[in-house]
């Protein structure tokens, strides 16, 4: 099962397992009788030296199985570490916990988001050791602005249900680690991007299927109240800033008839100023460029849709319909994580497979050749790039 994207998006057969899942979720507890298993190291490429030290991915690992997982590549050893959690923590119990949503860095310390967990494990980024884990009831993604995290929450419980309450969005200092505030949204809110001194929202409502939500919260940071709605479209989810002001955002659609798509917000105006047509799962800026990929689910044939594509954030128009050159997107059976290396270019594309086993991280040259690959934990979804390189042997 998908256990990234909203529930709201799944079959009947697989509404059932997700049932399960939630079980599994309050029933699991942080006990401490695991034996710690320690890191693989697996050598993809040649040493280098660059500006971005290495990257983090965070594994979701499937819904219920309390199997996320973090991993770590060297860039100037050329080493992928497998896992390195554990052997780094081994006094918190069970590991990363239940699907890991979203990772970033701030500082000196390392944010990972633990959805069904509902908690945000604070790492130093140094070490990758454990600083703090704040409980955050089903929380999604995190953005960062002077001295704030600011990390969206769906609120309730794992659960469809068409009456689900409104979610919000915590602030928290990133010095005491303690939350300051909180501020109502819309439904099921997703991720977010800092413009200027507001915070854009974007609110899925997935959980209250099919009535979704089609709005764009807007926050004033100075006052931390919403002060604006904006109609969009509907089951927003992805939310990315380009370099002229803009905000680019993706609807997941309905599943059925609606199909995904891509919106482009002026921060200015906050107003729709553009409709792509192009059907979005995740979106990655790299300087007038805007990546993308797509897995559009239909509940009329029980299928993915996969397709990929460069934005041009200049024109905003569509300038290439595929950015991997070389044909290895036929081996790539769900894309799910999707980064390009400010310094380098390269572009990484990860692969979910079948949501249970291992999964399949992949990096291409800035002209869309594959350049290396290497085996990853389950659901491979979020890198952050780091510019302080991890220290190995801790």
């Amino acid at each position: 099962m998908n256990s990234k994207q909203n529930i709201g998006q799944y079959p009947r057969r697989l509404l059932a397992l997700l049932a399960l899942a939630c079980l599994a979720c309050l029933a699991s507890c942080r006990d401490n009788e695991d034996e710690i298993i320690p890191s693989t190291e697996t050598p993809v490429t040649e040493g280098e030296t660059t500006p971005v030290k290495g990257f983090f991915l965070l594994n979701e690992g499937n819904m219920g199985s309390n199997k996320a997982s973090l991993d770590y590549f060297d860039y100037e050893s050329g080493i992928y570490h497998k896992n390195i959690f554990p052997e780094r923590n081994p006094g918190v119990v069970n590991e990363l916990g239940d699907v890991g949503n979203d990772i970033q860095i701030y500082g000196s310390k390392l944010y990972a988001v633990i959805n069904c967990s509902h908690l945000l494990e604070v790492m130093d980024v140094n070490t990758g050791r454990h600083i703090e884990a704040i409980s955050i009831p089903n929380c999604r993604y995190i953005v960062f602005d002077k001295g704030y995290a600011y990390l969206s929450s769906y609120a309730g419980p794992v659960l469809i249900d068409p009456n689900a309450r409104l979610g919000y969005v915590a602030r928290i200092d990133t010095a005491s680690l303690k939350v300051l505030d909180t501020c109502v949204v819309g439904y099921q809110p997703e991720e977010m991007v800092v413009a200027g001194n507001k915070l854009y929202v974007a609110n899925s409502g997935g959980y209250r299927v099919p009535n979704y939500d089609n709005t764009v919260s807007v926050i004033d940071l100075e006052t931390f109240r919403e002060v604006r709605k904006i109609v969009v479209g509907i089951n927003l989810h992805s939310m990315k800033p380009d370099r002229h002001g803009n905000i680019y955002v993706t609807s997941r659609g309905d599943y059925r008839n609606v199909h995904s798509n891509t919106y482009i917000i002026n921060t200015k105006t906050d107003m729709v100023t553009r409709t792509l047509n192009l059907p979005a799962s995740k979106l990655c800026p790299a300087g007038d460029s805007m990546y993308v990929y797509s897995t559009e689910w239909s509940h009329i044939t029980n299928t993915n849709t996969i397709s990929y594509a460069i934005i041009n954030t200049l024109t905003q128009t569509v300038v290439s319909r595929n950015f991997i050159t070389d044909g290895t997107e036929k081996k790539i059976e769900v894309p799910y994580g999707l980064a390009v290396n400010p310094e380098t270019r390269e572009i990484f594309v990860t692969d979910a497979k079948d949501y249970v086993n291992p999964g399949t991280l992949y990096c291409f040259t800035p002209d869309g050749k594959k350049k290396w690959e290497v085996t990853t934990g389950d659901i491979p979804a979020h890198i952050v790039f780091t510019n302080k390189q991890l220290i190995i042997n801790n």
